[in-house]
């Protein structure tokens, strides 16, 4: 009774905790950021403080640097990725329409020179090559309006969502905030744990802030590489709106395999309407972001990430896709860290439950000594 009543109250916990999240989404997001800001600079304010700084100082210290940064940014950077993206989304539809155009050619050649004499073997003459070329227009055309329906969604709930009050003012003012006062907040989430509780507790965020760490900390520099290679490489190799491709392919590289596959795909296209019909620009392109992928999985994720997330890629995939369909872009960016902390969390439960007598089947003082021959198989065995 008294065990149920205490998971009863957690499960109501977590229930009444889900709900207020749901019900202020909307607002969450600046502070869903300036959390995230908080947990990783407090190293850096940390080892100011050992330098004698004062809390307050330190913090102020890292505020001042970040808002060089910004100012850096907004003055060097910002207008040039202005500049492309205005450039890019008016030439989009004339891009896919050439796209579509070549693609419909290739269709045409294919079903000429390659498919017609098949399909003549086959008894297939009635099939036509320009059929080919219309399913390829349909589904150009549908990939056009599926694509102009997606950046349209994003400026909306971006505008709803993440406004650009949020994102200049009330997120550095919460972090400031956060930054300054993280060991109180902390000192207080820990005073609140159940003394019984509280060692294994202690336990459970030591290994749920290596994982966070480890990975928050290690894919940042992974997408600061990433998002210079890609960017200074395709501009350097004269590709259409390379620096805004490259930076925005970096920044997306924080969502496992979503920054690969838009450095991959959006090159590709560019590269293809830009230099058509000739080909070096496009094996320029490919062999740069291939290359940069190449880095990426081979050895800065492994040097820098390495196992930190703890889950496996099919389950990754799977917080992926469920938490960008129910929070959207906010929920693909913070898919990974909650499945690392649930990974923490269920590897922990499953210890318990194993050494349970549910899952012994005799009281656990008997276990140690049941346990041995129990263990015992004939492949174990030295016959």
């Amino acid at each position: 009774m008294r065990s149920g009543w205490h998971i009863a109250f957690w499960l109501g916990a977590v229930g009444v905790l889900l709900v207020l999240l749901w019900l202020c989404w909307a607002v969450l997001p600046p502070f869903i950021m300036a959390l995230a800001i908080g947990y990783l600079l407090d190293p850096v304010a940390g080892r100011l403080q050992s330098l004698g700084l004062s809390r307050l100082m330190a913090t102020l210290v890292i505020l001042a640097a970040f808002a060089i940064v910004l100012a850096l940014l907004f003055v060097l950077v910002f207008p040039i990725l202005g500049h492309q993206l205005s450039a890019f989304i008016q030439q989009l539809p004339e891009t896919l329409n050439k796209l579509g155009s070549l693609l419909g050619q290739a269709g045409d050649r294919l079903g000429r020179e390659y498919l017609g004499p098949i399909l003549r073997k086959l008894g297939l003459e009635g099939t036509k090559a320009s059929d080919v070329h219309g399913n390829v227009s349909d589904i150009v055309g549908e990939m056009a309006r599926t694509v102009g329906t997606f950046l349209k969604s994003i400026v909306a709930r971006g505008g709803a969502v993440i406004s650009v009050v949020s994102l200049l003012i009330v997120t550095p003012v919460v972090a400031f905030y956060m930054l300054l006062d993280w060991h109180k907040m902390t000192a207080t989430v820990d005073s609140l744990i159940p003394l019984r509780h509280r060692e294994t507790a202690h336990q459970l965020m030591h290994e749920i802030d290596n994982a966070l760490a480890g990975f928050l900390r290690g894919q940042s520099l992974v997408c600061v590489f990433l998002g210079l290679w890609y960017g200074l490489g395709l501009t350097l190799i004269g590709l259409n709106f390379g620096l805004l491709i490259g930076l925005s392919a970096g920044v997306l590289s924080f969502i496992p395999y979503v920054g690969s596959l838009t450095a991959l795909v959006v090159s590709a296209i560019v590269a293809i309407v830009q230099d058509w019909p000739h080909w070096q620009l496009f094996a320029l392109t490919m062999g740069l972001v291939l290359t940069g992928q190449f880095l990426e999985a081979n050895i800065l994720s492994p040097k820098l990430v390495g196992d930190k997330v703890g889950v496996h890629p099919a389950w990754l995939i799977f917080a992926l896709l469920a938490f960008g369909s129910v929070l959207g872009f906010i929920g693909l960016v913070i898919a990974v860290p909650v499945a690392a902390a649930a990974g923490v969390l269920l590897r922990f439960a499953i210890g318990r439950y194993r050494a349970s007598e549910f899952y012994l089947g005799m009281p656990t003082w008997l276990a140690p000594k049941m346990s041995e021959p129990i263990a015992k198989t004939p492949v174990d065995s030295d016959h």
